[in-house]
């Protein structure tokens, strides 16, 4: 991709897709991955992390007709990234109550909101925290940092990390998981700030970092979650071999576009299908076995309801 994944990110942030591009081929039910993974079997999946709003209407309505048609998909965590798309998380929910699991948040990767902004965003997760599954998406914005340190220029993280702990401490008040944007060396600072508020339900989405944070996540029994490049990065399937799978959990982090087989397609929650599967051939277990444990962990971690499969 030409743009740095810096930039993707904050363009999305400003508004959803407006003018989908929709290539439904290969997203009939059954139709991602190993069909017998997910149809004849009958299991369930979940996809972690989405950013669902983000998708044009088109796209989310392709979505929500293919789970009414019966793929094996039973919820969506829906995360936010300020307070319109965090509206617009919940409207989602209000529409579709039994499908998204809303999360309430401010992505980091994009400039620190004012003191008012902030005010008024907290204030209104307060009015809603009744039904948010989770703080998220949260975290440090390497990706923008990494940019602006590479051309040269001053980046000062100190008030990121303060934005963060604001947040820290709001889960904690309230006991909600977090959902976290933290890869790399960021993620130190973050378990640092998860250990002094004692949050026990922390999850790093699309996890990367050295083997030694890795170890002290597994130690602190914290979750990630593996997306569709666990098909062709080998740092992604290195993580997936080394993470217990009763921490693991499956995203697409959709819209987000994937290359190798998933190249030019729409990101569609059933691809959560073929990460199981990888996971499965990696761990050497049945995907029927990584697929109830993946969806079990879930479940445990968002203290959802467990729905029957068929």
């Amino acid at each position: 991709m030409n743009k740095t994944m810096s930039e993707s990110i904050k363009e999305s942030i400003k508004e959803p897709i407006k003018e989908p591009m929709i290539d439904r081929k290969g997203f009939e039910p059954g139709a991602v991955g190993d069909r017998k993974a997910h149809d004849s079997e009958k299991l369930r999946y979940i996809d972690a992390h989405i950013h669902l709003e983000q998708y044009g209407e088109q796209e989310r309505s392709l979505i929500f007709h293919d789970i009414a048609e019966g793929i094996p998909i039973s919820m969506l965590l829906a995360v936010s990234m300020n307070l319109p798309s965090c509206q617009r998380t919940r409207e989602l929910y209000r529409r579709y109550p039994h499908i998204v699991r809303p999360a309430y948040g401010f992505h980091p990767e994009q400039p620190l909101p004012s003191e008012d902004e902030l005010a008024e965003l907290l204030a209104w997760m307060e009015q809603t925290v009744h039904e948010a599954a989770a703080v998220g998406e949260i975290g440090l914005p390497y990706y923008m940092r990494t940019e602006v340190e590479q051309a040269g220029q001053a980046f000062y993280l100190q008030p990121y990390i303060d934005l963060l702990e604001r947040f820290i401490a709001f889960a904690a008040k309230h006991n909600k998981p977090v959902v976290l944007h933290a890869v790399y060396e960021d993620a130190d600072l973050v378990l640092d700030l998860l250990e002094r508020y004692k949050i026990e339900h922390a999850h790093f989405h699309w996890f990367k970092g050295s083997e030694k944070t890795v170890e002290r996540m597994i130690g602190l029994g914290y979750y990630i979650s593996i997306t569709p490049d666990i098909s062709y990065e080998e740092e992604i399937r290195r993580l997936a071999a080394r993470y217990p799978l009763e921490l693991m959990m499956a995203e697409t982090d959709g819209p987000w576009p994937f290359e190798g087989a998933y190249d030019g397609r729409m990101t569609h929650p059933l691809m959560v299908a073929d990460v199981v599967r990888h996971i499965a051939g990696i761990k050497s277990v049945a995907v029927e076995e990584a697929a109830a444990q993946v969806y079990g962990n879930t479940c445990t971690f968002y203290r959802l309801q467990r729905q029957a499969s068929g």
